[in-house]
């Protein structure tokens, strides 16, 4: 009886270091599953902060661009403005020019005009008389040569 009592608390041992050792492996998957379900929490906070990172980045280099952009786009108009100020100026030189030359023309023309009309002529001798000199004359088929 005393071999049956001691195999009886042998067995007894055996099947609480059993449950013992089930209550354990619950415990340390229970864990496992709670460590790999804060790893993935962890990894997925990271990735939405990467993520996020990343966005923020884009969104800064996106207004960078366009504020890089408006300035261009304003210096280009600025300079579009100067060029036609300057093609402007220069049309108004031209026509300045033009107007004085103009001006000039015609003031030498009134005066050529008014010396002209004061100049005193040639005199005329007559038919092929030059200056004094014969220089010959057509009459009736005839020509006279002196």
């Amino acid at each position: 009886m005393n071999i049956q009592l001691e195999k009886m608390k042998q067995k007894q041992e055996c099947e609480r270091r059993k449950r013992i050792a089930e209550e354990k492996h619950k415990e340390w998957v229970q864990k496992k599953r709670e460590e790999e379900r804060r790893e993935r929490e962890r990894k997925l906070s990271k990735e939405m902060a990467e993520k996020a990172t990343r966005e923020l980045e884009k969104m800064q280099l996106q207004e960078k661009a366009e504020v890089k952009y408006k300035e261009w786009l304003k210096k280009k108009r600025a300079e579009e403005a100067e060029k036609k100020k300057k093609e402007k100026e220069k049309e108004k030189e031209r026509e300045a020019e033009l107007q004085e030359k103009k001006e000039r023309s015609e003031k030498i023309f009134k005066e050529w005009l008014h010396n002209a009309r004061n100049k005193p002529r040639p005199v005329l001798n007559g038919y092929g008389f030059a200056h004094g000199k014969s220089t010959g004359l057509y009459f009736c088929f005839t020509y006279v040569v002196t």
